[in-house]
């Protein structure tokens, strides 16, 4: 299992193998870098721990229990252990970081799990009868037990309809991962998991503008400069997008040396955000690492689907190549994700409000004249374009709540209406009424927020944040050697976010309306309001080619037909529509695609090795 994680923790390896558990690390060394040996035990070796990630405030956390424990490390990984020697279960409550642990009590024969407040560290788990086995990646598990290479087609269901998989489910029947924010506990064979912390976005703060504008300031620098506590030099990503800008802004504010910062561009028109990223590393003088590079999918797909052991994105192609450059200088980046989620930064955030008023007009109005009228208007090649955006608003028009939130997230990909045609009848057997959606509207319809703008940003961050895109930083950094850190995420500058006014977020059609007067204090005109763009954006132009060939390579012989769970003719109904410049439906067919490719090597256990001979074949690989 350890072996398989090799890429994770390349610096070390340990073990504590007892009668009744064992517990293996794989170490990237950030903290204590001679001491930090990992297991590590308390005095009288009766606790065990494996840790991954970073403890922000161990020093303050150190200093604050009490007399009597003997430390044998300077590392932060050895004060979790002593302050769950004092509390507990309630240890929890007193981290500020990133992570996921286990700690093995020898005492009373119980393993404790836990995972961070916003899921920024993994943690998988299968239990049958009085096992239990977890591990940062699935893979471990796999290597564990081969059995557990099963399909969960609930996953699949929710895979297809949303672009994630929400917790605890995975796409393996058998193996659940721990949701953020939760610890499990094991015990005489039997589990409990128990929720230790909950984002609440009332009451809101009753401040000024500008006093909040101060103390967003501070407490933004505070997250920062917490992030940066390291044994070893750390650096940033650096897009030129407004996130990442500020980022290095702020470190540049608090480092004794020039931050070194990593940007990547692509050779498509003018897509490359190169020039706004130099703007930012000129502006603060930093030691800047910039490359223009050709991604490529068919080159990189067999090891982005084995490093994340669940279907890929897009996104995870441009991640994996920034990550194995900036590897190449440090051991640690720091990143703007979760700025979204935070400040608001989607458009739906609005564009919901747009369907509020849109369904003030009369349903019958909507149904039987708006939808036939629009049903008539041509798709436009574009998954953005006015009409797809017209059909889009009249459709939710019919929801409310959560469900109108969830179904608004998955207009894009499959909605009833396609999965009717595309799912075969083994799929459609055993889904057993499972609600794909319901990890949206669960999150939507809590308490913990009143306004619509705010209840988007909870299910965001509870569900799409953790489960898409900071999965898919953890596995393409991590895939590298290298550790990702997002002070964006810091939980307690998200609970103080969380209750700045919705108006101060998102106002009329202006997203991120504070986090830009934050950034009218650090960056450069050109940076303050440029539109948001995206490593990604140009990716289906300049990849066209090549997702053209992974469809028809794919999708024109599916295993998942084969097997009964999908249906070939609607497959190449979308895969005509598609090439053949009529309806965009190339969300959908990645969607497949990945689904495909993931099926293959992840149930029937094509390797790597195997997956980059098929893909080969008659394709021709960018240089």
């Amino acid at each position: 299992m350890a072996d398989s994680l090799s890429h994770r923790g390349p610096d070390d390896q340990g073990f504590y193998v007892s009668d009744l558990a064992a517990l293996g690390h794989r170490r990237l060394s950030i903290i204590d870098l001679e001491g930090g040996h990992q297991p590590i035990h308390n005095e009288d070796e009766t606790l065990w721990i494996v840790f991954n990630g970073e403890i922000y405030n161990y020093r303050e956390v150190r200093a604050g229990l009490k007399k009597g424990h003997q430390f044998t490390t300077d590392s932060d990984t050895e004060v979790i252990l002593h302050l769950y020697e004092e509390m507990g279960e309630r240890c929890v409550e007193k981290l500020r970081g990133m992570f996921a642990f286990a700690i093995w009590d020898a005492k009373t024969a119980s393993l404790f799990l836990a995972r961070d407040h916003m899921g920024q560290k993994p943690l998988f788990y299968a239990h049958e009868g009085k096992q239990l086995a977890f591990a940062s990646e699935i893979k471990a598990l796999l290597t564990a037990d081969p059995s557990l290479r099963q399909m969960d087609p609930e996953a699949l269901h929710q895979y297809l309809t949303l672009r994630i998989i929400a917790p605890p489910r995975t796409m393996f029947a058998g193996i659940r991962k721990l949701p953020p924010g939760h610890w499990l506990m094991f015990r005489d064979g039997r589990i409990t998991i128990q929720r230790y912390w909950r984002l609440h976005y009332q009451p809101k703060l009753q401040l000024s503008e500008a006093d909040i504008l101060d103390e967003l300031d501070q407490r933004m620098l505070e997250a920062v400069r917490y992030h940066m506590v390291s044994d070893v030099p750390v650096g940033a990503f650096l897009s030129g997008g407004l996130d990442s800008s500020l980022i290095v802004a702020m470190m540049s504010k608090i480092a004794q040396q020039p931050v070194k910062t990593f940007s990547v561009g692509v050779p498509y028109e003018n897509y490359s955000e190169l020039p706004f990223a130099r703007a930012v590393a000129d502006a603060y003088q930093t030691e800047h690492y910039a490359e223009t590079i050709t991604p490529s999918l068919i080159r990189t797909l067999p090891d982005l689907v084995w490093h994340l052991d669940e279907p890929s994105d897009p996104l995870s192609v441009a991640m994996y190549d920034i990550s194995r450059m900036a590897r190449r200088h440090v051991k640690v980046v720091l990143g703007g994700d979760g700025g979204d989620e935070l400040f608001g930064g989607y458009d739906r955030y609005y564009g919901n409000r747009y369907v509020d008023y849109y369904a003030l007009l009369p349903e019958p109005v909507r149904k039987h004249l708006m939808t036939p009228l629009l049903k008539a208007v041509p798709d436009g090649f574009w998954y953005k374009s006015l009409s797809h955006k017209l059909k889009w608003m009249n459709q939710l028009s019919f929801s409310k709540g959560g469900r109108r939130y969830a179904q608004s997230l998955s207009y894009f990909y499959f909605s009833d209406k396609f999965r009717q045609t595309l799912y075969g009848d083994k799929l459609k057997q055993k889904l057993n009424g499972f609600d794909p959606e319901e990890a949206i509207y669960a999150n939507f319809d809590c308490d913990n927020a009143a306004e619509l703008v705010d209840k988007m940003l909870y299910a965001d961050s509870m569900v799409r944040l953790p489960d898409h895109s900071v999965m898919i930083l953890d596995r393409t950094t991590m895939a590298h050697g290298l550790e990702a850190r997002a002070p964006f995420m810091d939980h307690k500058l998200v609970e103080f976010v969380a209750r700045i006014p919705t108006s101060l977020k998102v106002h009329g059609r202006t997203l991120r309306y504070i986090q830009t007067r934050i950034a009218e204090r650090y960056l450069p005109p050109e940076i303050q309001h440029r539109k948001k763009q995206g490593f990604t954006s140009p990716l289906p132009y300049l990849l066209a080619a090549e997702f053209r060939y992974l469809f028809e390579l794919f999708l024109s012989d599916s295993h998942l037909v084969r097997d009964g769970y999908l249906q070939q003719e609607p497959i190449n109904h979308f895969l005509n529509q598609h090439l053949g410049r009529k309806v965009d439906h190339g969300n959908r067919l990645w969607l497949l695609c990945n689904a495909e490719i993931w099926y293959r090597m992840a149930i029937e256990g094509w390797s790597r090795e195997q997956m980059k001979e098929q893909l080969a074949g008659d394709a021709v690989l960018p240089a």
